[in-house]
């Protein structure tokens, strides 16, 4: 197995967590914070801007407006010219806080919700994946899913990949041209890991953030892992292909994760490694 080293390169944050690479930048939601960063190459936060009920999964539209997903009022916000609208209400369909999201190159976001109240306790419950169309319009494409989490669609648009955290595996399925999805099956199982924030390669290979083992994992269809990045003093919980290249991989970590901690403790940080193989599809 190759082990690739991992360096800091931003620090100070509460929560981060759904990084995306657009334009130069590496976006992402300090969760617990509230608040959207967009940050350089060299680590310096470029722009900033508070989401009202935590933000989530980040996306952009065909016309360039960013899509954030608000955790506790369960809807997608539209960011347009600066200014933040609702896009879609997803308030019909997640009684847990939403969470991750993937948006396609046609608009359509596929998101996901925790599926019991993490928070305060509440027993692991399997729950639903949603697509939101471009103009905000919701259904239901997928069930029964426990903790759908990072979620990646590969670059012909035709296979989706979704990361099952609390039952330890990659599930993928097929996308039709209306975006329904069928052909549900393992991409891979990962006994010892919990995957949170996924990203794809171009040899068509899962990086998985693995929080628990303070690591992420480069895992192939089948599920061998072949490659690793250790975190050092933190858990990794999500991961982007960035860079001008696609070959830097941003890993948001942090030192703890429950949100009566983070904020106090300010222990999140982007990690960065330099791996061989460049990012592909979306996000």
């Amino acid at each position: 197995m190759k082990t690739f080293s991992a360096r800091t390169l931003a620090t100070g944050f509460a929560y981060p967590e759904g990084p995306r690479w657009r334009d130069g930048l590496l976006w992402f939601s300090d969760q617990h914070e509230g608040i959207v960063h967009a940050l350089s190459q060299s680590g310096m936060v470029a722009e900033s801007f508070a989401v009202p009920g935590s933000p989530s999964g980040i996306g952009w539209l065909p016309d360039g407006d960013m899509l954030i997903v608000s955790m506790e009022t369960h809807e997608i916000l539209r960011r347009v010219r600066g200014t933040l609208q609702r896009h879609s209400d997803l308030s019909n369909y997640h009684r847990a806080q939403s969470n991750e999201m993937v948006v396609g190159p046609d608009g359509r976001a596929y998101v996901g919700n925790i599926g019991f109240d993490f928070d305060n306790g509440e027993a692991p419950a399997p729950t639903m994946l949603l697509l939101v169309e471009p103009n905000g319009a919701v259904r239901q494409v997928a069930d029964d899913l426990l903790c759908p989490n990072g979620t990646v669609i590969s670059p012909d648009g035709k296979t989706l990949i979704i990361a099952e955290s609390l039952a330890n595996r990659l599930t993928a399925f097929d996308v039709a041209s209306d975006g329904s999805l069928s052909n549900r099956r393992v991409f891979a199982e990962l006994p010892g890991h919990v995957p949170d924030g996924i990203c794809l390669d171009a040899e068509g290979h899962v990086w998985a953030a693995s929080p628990f083992t303070n690591s992420v994992v480069r895992v192939g269809e089948g599920g061998e892992i072949n490659a690793t990045v250790q975190i050092h003093g933190a858990g990794a919980f999500a991961c982007m292909l960035g860079g001008d290249d696609r070959r830097t991989l941003f890993v948001c970590c942090a030192a703890e994760h429950q949100r009566s901690k983070t904020v106090s403790l300010r222990s999140g940080r982007i990690d960065i490694a330099q791996v061989d193989v460049p990012g592909a599809g979306w996000p």
